[in-house]
């Protein structure tokens, strides 16, 4: 098995279990955190997989892969994990600490406040997450595998 894929698959089942604590309130505060440092860390595991003498270049681009493959899978998960959380939430309730004036202005302009909530809302922002996610895992993946080499060519 390929080092990105070993990394990647070990990478997801953290960010999965990072998911799930990040559900309990206060805790997906540091959840968050903690998923940007686990991407460099995926990174850094797919350049200590990788044969010696390690180079900077190959290091950063198995991170990258890594790290992308885990986030691909952890963002699933959580778009999974926050579509069911919305369409438990009781969407009068949230609308009911929107000011009256938001309230308006959206009906007025012929949007409904409640599209805001529920399985679709959820849906969508476990989405935007998702992808911007792949892009910061890129990144910061790249960067752990990079370093590793770097530090550690043999």
């Amino acid at each position: 098995m390929s080092p990105w894929l070993k990394a990647g698959l070990i990478g997801a089942v953290v960010l999965i279990a990072l998911n799930v604590l990040g559900l309990l309130p206060c805790v997906g505060l540091f959840t968050c955190f903690f998923g940007l440092l686990v991407y460099g860390g995926i990174g850094a595991l797919a350049a200590h997989w990788l044969p010696p003498v390690r180079d900077t270049g190959s290091a950063a681009g198995q991170g990258a892969a890594a790290a992308v493959l885990a986030a691909v899978i952890g963002g699933f998960v959580n778009m999974i994990l926050t579509t069911i959380q919305m369409s438990l939430m009781d969407t009068s309730l949230i609308l009911s600490q929107l000011p009256a004036e938001s309230l308006r202005q959206l009906e007025m302009a012929g949007i409904d406040p409640a599209m805001f909530t529920g399985p679709t809302a959820g849906l969508f922002y476990g989405g935007t997450c998702c992808l911007g996610g792949l892009i910061l895992a890129a990144i910061l993946g790249a960067i752990g595998g990079a370093i590793y080499a770097g530090v550690k060519p043999e």
